[in-house]
Parts: C-alpha cells; sequence; structure tokens
C-alpha cells in the first residue's frame, strides 16, 4: 500500500506533482552542519519558521538551474521573518565550497550553508543521496512536505505550500 499523505498533498501539482507530504511528520535530523563563517548550527537554530532547505552541489546541473527560483521565494518572503530558505551545499571539497560561495553570491538574498561530509542527503526521508533534495519542516521543526529532483520554488503552488505553513502555529 501507499504511504498515507498529508493534507499537504494537494500542493502536489505543476512543477511540484513529484511532492512527498507524508501523513507521519518525523522531526528533522538532531545533525550539526555550518554557516557561510564556518560556525556549527542545526536544524533547531530555526524553530518557529517555516524552513525551506535545498541540498546542493556544483556538480548537480539541475541544483544550479534550481537556484534562482529559490531566490525568488526567498525575495518574495523577505518582509516575512517567519519563512527561511535554507541552501545548505554539500560539496566535501574546499574548492566546491570556495565555488559555492561564488555561485551562491549571485543569487541575493540566499545565504550560505555547508555540510562538507555529504551525509545530510541521507539523513532525510526519500530518495537517498539523489540531488536538489528540498525539505520543507514547519515552526516545530517537523518535515511536513520533501522533493527530489529540479522544481520552480517561486511558482504559486509551492507559495500556497509555504502560506499554509506559515499560517499554522507554533
Amino acid at each position: 500500500a501507499a504511504p498515507a499523505k498529508s493534507e499537504l498533498a494537494r500542493f502536489a501539482q505543476g512543477s511540484l506533482t513529484r511532492l512527498e507530504t507524508p501523513a507521519e511528520t518525523p522531526a528533522a535530523p538532531d545533525y550539526g552542519f555550518k554557516d557561510r563563517d564556518g560556525k556549527p548550527t542545526s536544524f533547531a537554530a530555526f524553530r518557529g519558521k517555516v524552513v525551506v532547505v535545498n541540498l546542493w552541489a556544483m556538480w548537480c546541473a539541475p541544483c544550479r538551474t534550481e537556484m534562482p527560483t529559490l531566490a525568488r521565494l526567498a525575495t518574495a518572503y523577505a518582509a516575512n521573518p517567519d519563512l527561511v530558505v535554507l541552501p545548505i551545499n554539500v560539496d566535501a571539497t574546499p574548492d566546491g565550497l570556495a565555488d559555492a560561495k561564488s555561485f551562491i553570491d549571485v543569487h541575493e538574498p540566499l545565504p550560505l550553508y555547508s555540510d562538507m561530509t555529504f551525509k545530510l542527503p541521507f539523513l532525510f526521508p526519500g530518495s537517498a543521496g539523489a540531488m536538489p533534495k528540498t525539505v520543507i519542516l514547519d515552526k516545530q521543526g517537523r518535515i511536513r512536505a520533501s522533493f527530489t529532483g529540479e522544481a520552480d520554488w517561486s511558482s504559486p503552488e509551492a507559495r500556497a505550500l509555504v502560506d499554509v505553513l506559515l499560517a499554522e502555529t507554533a
């Protein structure tokens, strides 16, 4: 039997056709990654906000193609402090991370976070290690939706999904 889906399944249309919306909503992994300055952080630091986590790498062409749509989503919600678009680069070398910094700088207002161990893509449900991987966390830090592959995160269906999660109380 197919796994049960949540009420968010209605947003699995358009470029989000493959959106996974499990009925069970596990917490985001308790896993550390780093901010642009190399300071450790974790998903717990973003509790109370809706977080659009995007796992990407420079060697992943669809990841780079998708990034402008994440930047447009971040820009559209720039006035709302309750939404965070969180691209986490998983290039496992210093050179890869340097290239990622240069690339992300073109896509204002996106920040840069990194996981040079390449473990994070395997800690979320769905296609293990496949890229890009986008996971949407609710204000309680639970995984509410995930998407493997390239999508338009500035599309009407993506924004409607974000709006529903923003309207929920923490």
